[in-house]
């Protein structure tokens, strides 16, 4: 467990690479906006599901725990984000190239890489049928599934984000992936996960697949990101 402390607690994801780095292959890659995918996203596509005091931006509770500032924040930005979190609470800095001030209690650290597709999925399309799409009705299947996989956090409103997909085997979901941060032209994969006992059987790159088929049909640029360390993850 993490204690809490009376100083404003930060959570800051590295990410030291972003492969491929400037492929052309299949877009014209603008990775701009991927330097504060958060932000962007709270700004953009998700703004109905922010809350916002001045510079500083969040997701409303139960959809996910991410903060923002400007990329150059002032003191006043840093205390905005303070007031909106709460004192002693979490200020979630994932994929945050910004550094918080020397009051701002470091919780932890994790290396990762930010990974772009760079050219159109390899091998046919994952058969009709075999995938559903998942909605409200699903989220407590969903739940068990990620408190069971742990592919990071998921919350009762992170369907909000965007399209689910998964993989049900006697009526049981034993397999999932859908959207999450939505900066412009980029829809991120996430929620990757598979039941224990269904691993093995390349059902997370049929679900992965069908989240890029889904959004390259809309005209959107998959990207993820992955701990340095879950090699099994860069690999799919």
């Amino acid at each position: 467990m993490t204690r809490r402390h009376d100083r404003a607690p930060w959570r800051h994801q590295v990410v030291p690479d972003r492969r491929p780095a400037a492929s052309r292959l299949l877009y014209d890659i603008d990775t701009a906006v991927l330097d504060d995918p958060v932000g962007h996203s709270l700004r953009g596509r998700h703004a109905n599901l922010a809350r916002r005091l001045g510079n500083a931006a969040t997701y409303q509770t139960g959809v996910a725990t991410f903060a923002t500032v400007t990329l150059e924040p002032t003191k006043a930005d840093w205390d905005d984000l303070a007031v909106l979190l709460g004192r002693g609470e979490l200020a979630d800095l994932f994929s945050a190239p910004v550094t918080p001030p020397a009051d701002w209690a470091p919780v932890f650290d994790l290396a990762g890489f930010q990974m772009v597709l760079d050219r159109p999925p390899a091998g046919p399309a994952v058969p009709a049928g075999e995938i559903v799409e998942l909605g409200p009705a699903d989220v407590g299947d969903m739940l068990a599934l990620t408190d069971l996989a742990r592919p990071g956090p998921f919350w009762t409103r992170t369907i909000e984000l965007g399209t689910f997909y998964g993989v049900r085997e006697a009526g049981a979901l034993v397999a999932m992936a859908g959207e999450r941060l939505q900066p412009p032209g980029w829809t991120e994969i996430s929620s990757v996960c598979t039941a224990p006992h269904a691993r093995g059987r390349g059902l997370a790159a049929h679900v992965v697949r069908a989240a890029v088929d889904g959004i390259t049909a809309g005209g959107g640029r998959p990207f993820l990101h992955v701990a340095a360390k879950n090699l099994g993850a860069i690999r799919l």
